[in-house]
């Protein structure tokens, strides 16, 4: 839009209308911008209060871009009250935070802080509680661990929170493995579709529990239950 009135007034032949109407758009449009970034990541600002330790880096790049852009933006916008020159200033701080964030990136600088994290930061009881009723809710209403190609980061998506919190909260709050984790509830279904598909094969009962194959299904049944699928269904 601004270039199409660009090329039908151009600012040369009507200055006036760029210094009001087209001055304050544009600003207007870029506060918006900035509005609608930190309504995305909120849940990143609240983890800044609340807990700040459990930052990762890339929460971190997404915090200093949309803070780099406000500064740009309000030093454009404070202009007419200090100099031009404020907004160049601004932009190129911002930049050169920006260019050291990817220099850090690259060489993998931030990378032991957030493996300590996973290891030596316990989650927050509230936290927990979180996590554990969220997990709840999306088992109960989608069985999602009937998937069979379902992974730690795939759930991690569906429950919006990072991969390695979840990681972290099956590994030290439940003390398990994500695969023994998503297999016992598989195999509740699986109890639960031989007492109630009777009609249903045994292998049949695997796959629909979210295995991806009969060897897997038998085993994980056995070392949970202490018995074969065929003999539980006999109980």
């Amino acid at each position: 839009m601004i270039s199409i009135f660009g090329f039908l007034f151009p600012y040369k032949e009507n200055p006036e209308i760029w210094r009001r109407i087209i001055y304050y758009f544009i600003n207007i449009q870029w506060f918006i911008f900035i509005v609608l970034s930190i309504y995305e990541a909120r849940q990143i600002f609240r983890k800044l209060v609340t807990h700040r330790t459990q930052i990762s880096y890339q929460e971190t790049w997404i915090l200093s871009v949309i803070c780099g852009v406000f500064a740009i933006w309000l030093s454009y916008t404070l202009s007419r009250y200090t100099s031009y020159i404020s907004g160049a200033l601004t932009f190129s701080f911002s930049f050169y935070i920006s260019f050291l964030l990817i220099y850090y990136a690259k060489n993998k600088a931030l990378v032991p802080v957030t493996n300590k994290e996973k290891y030596i930061n316990k989650i927050d009881e509230k936290l927990v509680k979180e996590i554990q009723e969220k997990i709840n809710i999306l088992f109960e209403t989608r069985k999602i661990y009937t998937n069979p190609d379902l992974t730690l980061s795939i759930l991690a998506k569906e429950l919006n929170i990072r991969p390695q919190l979840l990681s972290q909260f099956i590994n030290d709050n439940l003390n398990k493995s994500f695969t023994q984790f998503i297999n016992e509830y598989r195999i509740d279904e699986a109890k639960r579709l031989l007492k109630e598909s009777t009609q249903l094969k045994i292998d049949a009962v695997g796959f629909e529990s979210g295995f991806n194959s009969s060897s897997t299904f038998y085993s994980s049944f056995k070392k949970i239950t202490g018995m074969t699928p065929s003999n539980y269904q006999k109980t």
